[in-house]
């Protein structure tokens, strides 16, 4: 096998290779700006929930003591406006994208909901909308509620072989979806597509431009997820033309569970685009009070109510620590992690029954990489429980593993990947019985 990003850099099988990579790992300081209780435990789940910042700890309970307990509802008069700068702070550090695009605020569901249905009033004429059948839940179940809610055609591109409402199956390898997969099926009455950046289960990479440029040529728009990507890879909004995009903010963000998601308008849109809900955040004069709705015409206009100040220091420590990084540094750290991933799974996980469900292509994958195993939720368990390893489980024979560029080191990833060879040898997973949790 070829690892092209490792030529050079020693023999990726050897922990002293991983050692001499954290050595020169240009972001190997900003560890130790994290929270890590147990230096023993392999976190390879920060593609799902990111580590905590020890500067969040103190913005907040800044914030909790020196804004709230002190300064009461008069703090509202800084407090009113910021879902727009740390929209700006994360369009900056992540995005590629420049002011007055991006709102911290809500969640992923609702900004999902918000932006495809202002892209389906854009094209008012039109009757067909387009997912994956791999794309999140959420996003799918979304999509399906919007097409009966106006009486849309639903196709849903079956990349994973589990259907859906209008299932057309396609030959898509890693469930990515490509410009040559989609365009039979687009059409002059297309008016949405909506697709994740990063696939999360396969950990697949879109080719975001193309796409976006190829609906576009069909008179349509594209709404993407980059829930797993932002904060992993570059993304380049406004170089590679992107309309409408959301994403959150606990995954390779570090802002913690359940802090506000981001919504991007592209400037040129936002003063057509009309959202479903019409919140008081939206109006143009606020706190006038008025009878009837009259939107902002900027990026406020697609705001819904009060943004979450506790959840919004959580992004603000984060994305600053992202900023500083470099996107760029990070992505380059994301590609050579999940590649000395690829190379430890072919040496010893391959041969033990494991299968690679996540491009070998490092353009076309994310920050995580997917493998499969009949016993994977039982295997994902064990490792938890004997081996101080956290990875996670998705249906239905799925175990990811991530590299979050920030706190993750190289050898923590190698010594994660040598303790999986060495739990399914040992076959820990035939311990583990039904825990009765439902999280996985």
């Amino acid at each position: 096998m070829s690892y092209p990003l490792l030529e050079g850099l020693g023999n990726p099988l050897q922990r002293e290779t991983a050692l001499a990579l954290d050595k020169a790992d240009e972001l190997a300081s900003f560890r130790s700006e994290f929270f890590i209780k147990d230096e023993n435990i392999c976190y390879l789940d920060g593609n799902s929930l990111g580590r905590l910042p020890v500067k969040t700890i103190e913005s907040v309970n800044h914030f909790l003591t020196e804004e709230w307990g002190t300064e009461l509802v008069d703090g509202w008069s800084h407090w009113i406006d910021e879902a727009q700068p740390a929209g700006d702070l994360l369009a900056r550090a992540t995005l590629g994208a420049g002011p007055g695009q991006v709102l911290v605020c809500d969640t992923t569901s609702v900004n999902l909901y918000q932006l495809c249905v202002a892209a389906i009033r854009a094209r008012p004429d039109r009757k067909t909308i387009i997912v994956d059948s791999a794309n999140f839940p959420t996003d799918r179940f979304v999509v399906q509620g919007i097409a009966e809610q106006f009486g849309l055609n639903l196709i849903t591109l079956d990349t994973d072989g589990s259907g859906g409402p209008g299932a057309v199956q396609v030959n898509s390898e890693n469930e990515l979806v490509t410009p040559e997969l989609l365009k039979p099926l687009l059409s002059e009455d297309v008016a949405m597509v909506t697709l994740q950046v990063v696939n999360y289960r396969s950990g697949a990479r879109q080719d975001i431009k193309a796409i976006t440029d190829l609906v576009r040529s069909f008179g349509g728009l594209v709404v993407w997820d980059a829930s797993h990507a932002g904060g992993s890879v570059e993304l380049d909004f406004d170089a590679n033309g992107v309309d409408l995009a959301v994403g959150c903010t606990y995954k390779y963000g570090n802002a913690g569970p359940g802090s506000p998601a981001w919504l991007f308008v592209r400037k040129e849109l936002q003063s057509d685009f009309k959202v479903p809900i019409q919140g008081w955040f939206a109006q143009d004069d606020q706190f006038a009070m008025g009878p009837a709705f009259d939107r902002n015409l900027g990026i406020r206009g697609f705001q819904i109510a009060s943004p979450s100040i506790i959840g919004i220091r959580g992004v603000q420590a984060s994305y600053e620590m992202i900023e500083r990084a470099g996107i760029k540094t990070i992505a380059k750290k994301a590609a050579i992690g999940t590649e000395l991933m690829i190379a430890l799974f072919d040496a010893w996980l391959a041969p033990l029954g494991f299968t690679l469900l996540t491009p070998r292509d490092a353009s076309r994958r994310g920050g995580h990489v997917t493998i499969g195993h009949p016993e994977a939720k039982r295997i994902a368990a064990a490792l938890r429980q004997y081996a101080q390893v956290i990875p996670d489980y998705r249906m239905p024979n799925s175990i990811r593993l991530a590299i979050s560029p920030l706190p993750t080191s190289y050898t923590e990833v190698f010594d994660g990947f040598a303790r999986i060879k060495e739990s399914v040898e040992r076959k820990d997973y035939e311990k583990i019985k039904n825990t009765g949790n439902r999280v996985t």
